[in-house]
């Protein structure tokens, strides 16, 4: 599976994620830190990844903007700040929800993560 983590994750989540075989970059790794929602979410679409993001209101509409126009995207993976942490101690939950999101077929959907607790 392949991730791309939206601005406000820090390239050490990405490092944890590969390490469990997830293949996750970030949208600084690859030149779009600043860019628009759209410009990300159809690099993921061009990349074969799925966005990982805690912005609910905007890709949640660019997803559903592909599928209503017949395009197809590669999967959209929710993560509340209300559930996870941003702090480097929340991170072991976050990597355990993105794997488990993993398991399961992606494209075209939008998964809200959920902890293990």
């Amino acid at each position: 599976m392949k991730v791309l983590l939206d601005e406000m994750y820090p390239a050490r989540l990405a490092a944890r994620l590969r390490e469990v075989g997830i293949d996750a970059t970030t949208v600084a790794e690859i030149g779009l830190a600043g860019c628009a929602d759209a410009d990300v979410f159809a690099a993921a679409v061009a990349h074969g990844s799925a966005v990982l993001t805690e912005n609910v209101g905007d890709f949640t509409r660019l997803a559903a903007d592909y599928s209503t126009t017949g395009r197809h995207h590669h999967g959209l993976l929710i993560a509340l700040s209300t559930r996870f942490s941003r702090q480097l101690a929340g991170s072991t939950a976050l990597v355990a929800a993105v794997t488990d999101a993993a398991q399961q077929p992606l494209d075209d959907r939008i998964v809200y993560l959920k902890t293990s607790e």
